[in-house]
């Protein structure tokens, strides 16, 4: 039996996909539990970025808000939001993560509602906040979620944030600046990428126990497949220590 549980695994998955000497803007929750895995890890040269302002923080535990004063502890620069916004609008933050309640084959994000009509729509979510600017400005786009039919669909009732929109050029099309896209989504069953020529979501690993029929049956449309296609390496016992023991020692995150 793994001594880990699912949260644990996407967390570590999500905080090995950041590069050392690299910056990340960050929400709270998982995103921040990842980059101070990260941090803690791999990446110590890692550029935290909190929408709020706080640049480039040692954090020393986890913060409850993208405002807490913990985001600028011992940080670079103390700003704003807009100073924030501009910094990826000048191409200068490499990753973000982003949510929502629904995703598409080519990585589009739907936070704003569940149900066709925008007057009255079954739920209403908060929408965009700065979703929409970082996945529009940043260079990759990292998705942490659980993984059902719900969330992965054919087609979003509502596009909140944009991944590759149509397709391949599609972006470019639209303004958006060349290369940046969507780049990982990490959920508890595998983790995907997107195929550097359709654009479309791929998988490109299998978490320990989990067979590709089953990512397939709770996926709502149909998904690529890498060629090597691997096997997630379980989170060590080193990740884990620091996960739980500096990053989240009260299990906010990782006791969900």
């Amino acid at each position: 039996m793994p001594h880990y549980n699912s949260m644990e695994l996407m967390i570590t998955c999500a905080a090995r996909s950041l590069e050392d000497g690299r910056s990340v803007a960050v929400g709270t929750g998982v995103p921040c539990a990842a980059a101070m895995l990260a941090q803690r890890t791999h990446a110590p040269r890692l550029t935290i970025v909190f929408e709020a302002g706080g640049v480039a923080p040692r954090l020393p535990t986890m913060p409850i808000s993208v405002g807490d004063s913990r985001t600028f502890h011992r940080a670079a620069m103390a700003t704003s939001m807009a100073d924030v916004m501009e910094f990826c609008q000048r191409g200068l933050i490499d990753y973000t993560f982003l949510g929502g309640a629904q995703i598409d084959a080519f990585g589009n994000l739907n936070s704003t509602q569940i149900g066709p009509d925008h007057a009255r729509p079954k739920v209403r979510f908060p929408g965009s906040g700065g979703a929409n600017d970082l996945a529009s400005l940043c260079w990759r786009i990292l998705v942490v979620t659980n993984h059902d039919k719900r969330r992965f669909v054919e087609k979003l009732d509502f596009l909140t944030s944009p991944g590759y929109l149509t397709g391949p050029g599609a972006r470019e099309a639209a303004g958006l600046p060349r290369g940046t896209g969507p780049y990982r989504v990490i959920t508890d069953l595998a983790v995907m990428g997107y195929h550097p020529e359709t654009c479309r979501m791929q998988v490109l690993s299998l978490h320990p126990g989990v067979t590709l029929q089953r990512v397939r049956d709770n996926t709502g449309f149909s998904l690529e497949v890498a060629e090597s296609l691997g096997e997630t390496t379980p989170p060590t016992d080193h990740e884990l220590r620091i996960l739980r023991e500096e990053v989240d020692p009260l299990r906010y995150v990782i006791g969900r």
